[in-house]
């Protein structure tokens, strides 16, 4: 189907002149979008926004993803109505962000994103609507357009299509079907001009390309790791929202080494690419194989936190930064929680992990320790604490990747699938073969008493 719409014919141009902008109508049976696999409540917004005098159109990720057979779970709508208009339609709807506003319309638990058509920035713009930092990073962006400026303005081609309830047809004013049909990532304009309006498509462009097993396009890649740097410029809640976009997305595995290719690694986990990049293979085997076992269990529906997300991020360089402390002469226990408290805040400088979370990879880490102590009612205690199933999982995952724990998880593992009785079992055999492996004391010998 797609290759198809590589010879569609150029149906219509836009009236503003470009020499790389056509205005392209892809009719509904030349396209596999079907109504169907669209949220209802998508279009209940998009009818209501029609009713109400407006234009409306599915846009960005869900289209692509309905193009490609997919079944997204999040649907956008872009329309020529402001936010407050936007706002007046809708009673359960609220008006959020101030760089770039946005209408929410929730229907119980789902929400359509509602966005207004962007317009192009111009030297007397208001600075009310519009402002740009000294790097080219714009502070805010609220000057209002059509559907061919927002367009121009939306940031990568496979994200730029227009899916109408009118004729149920694609309106493509930037190549975007072609370049799902080449299986292409290439970005809207000049690469360099719109990395800087906002460094995180960087970060995009890496997303999609590992997500839709997708190319970069030559220009669209070239600037990355060169502009990597200006990432240092954004908010770090922002770096940690995209963070959890990049690795809990099911597809992390396939961005690491795009991640470590263009440099981008080293500007979100800086710690970690340097841990890498010394040679530290047991390290990336762990990181290969949390982000695969990642992967398996958002595909397969099952939790995940971004605590054991980072807490296998980070562990690498915390087991780095440990057997420092311990060659510097810091002992035992207090070696790993200045370890820990080292890595997390350097992190912190970069992602803001809420302290939910990097409490639980405290406790993960914590109890890669104390579950190799089980004798008496250790066992039972660490078996009973909070994290135990996280931290059950971060140590199977660490024999997966090669660690010799000496048969600690399978240990836990049977320690976890018998009764009490076979429980206390387990603990006895543990205590009998550890005694076997010590030394027995010889008994002091009395001094013999002096006589006088």
């Amino acid at each position: 189907m797609l290759k198809k719409l590589l010879r569609l014919p150029l149906i219509n141009s836009l009236t503003k002149k470009s020499p790389t902008l056509h205005h392209t109508i892809v009719p509904r049976e030349k396209h596999n979008i079907s109504r169907r696999n669209i949220s209802r409540s998508a279009i209940k917004v998009m009818q209501r926004l029609e009713e109400g005098g407006f234009e409306a159109y599915l846009v960005g990720g869900g289209v692509r993803d309905l193009l490609l057979g997919g079944h997204p779970k999040d649907f956008d709508v872009a329309t020529n109505a402001t936010p407050e208009q936007v706002r007046n339609l809708f009673r359960s709807s609220r008006i959020i962000g101030r760089r770039f506003k946005i209408v929410h319309v929730r229907f119980g638990r789902e929400i359509i994103e509602v966005t207004t058509f962007r317009g192009h920035h111009t030297e007397d713009t208001s600075g009310n609507h519009s402002a740009r930092s000294d790097d080219g990073m714009l502070l805010r962006d609220n000057v209002y357009g059509d559907i061919r400026s927002d367009a121009v303005r939306r940031d990568f081609t496979v994200n730029a299509l227009y899916y109408t309830l009118d004729h149920f047809s694609i309106h493509d004013f930037t190549g975007g079907m072609q370049d799902i049909a080449r299986r292409k990532i290439r970005i809207i304009g000049d690469p360099e001009t719109r990395y800087k309006e906002d460094p995180v498509r960087l970060l995009r462009a890496v997303r999609f390309a590992g997500k839709l097993d997708f190319t970069l396009d030559k220009a669209t890649a070239e600037p990355i790791a060169r502009l990597a740097p200006l990432l240092g410029n954004i908010a770090s809640a922002r770096i940690f929202d995209e963070v959890l976009k990049l690795f809990m997305g099911g597809y992390g595995a396939s961005l690491l080494p795009l991640m470590e290719q263009y440099g981008l690694l080293a500007q979100v986990f800086p710690d970690l690419a340097a841990t890498l990049a010394d040679g530290n293979e047991l390290g990336r085997k762990l990181v290969e194989q949390a982000l695969h076992n990642t992967d398996h269990r958002i595909r397969t529906d099952q939790r995940v936190t971004p605590a054991y997300i980072f807490a296998s991020l980070l562990w690498p360089p915390l087991c780095a930064e440990e057997a420092r402390l311990r060659a510097s002469g810091m002992q035992g226990n207090l070696a790993h929680q200045q370890a820990a408290q080292t890595v997390i805040q350097r992190q912190l400088q970069i992602t803001a992990i809420p302290k939910r979370f990097t409490q639980s990879m405290r406790e993960i880490w914590e109890l890669q320790y104390r579950l190799q102590s089980r004798s008496g009612q250790r066992a039972q205690r660490n078996f009973e604490h909070p994290r135990f199933r996280a931290a059950y999982d971060f140590v199977l995952m660490r024999e997966a990747a090669g660690e010799d724990l000496q048969g600690l998880g399978d240990w836990w593992t049977r320690y976890q699938n018998t009764d009490e009785a076979g429980r206390e079992a387990l603990v006895a055999d543990l205590g009998k073969k550890e005694g076997s492996g010590k030394r027995r004391r010889r008994p002091r010998r009395r001094k013999p008493q002096q006589t006088h």
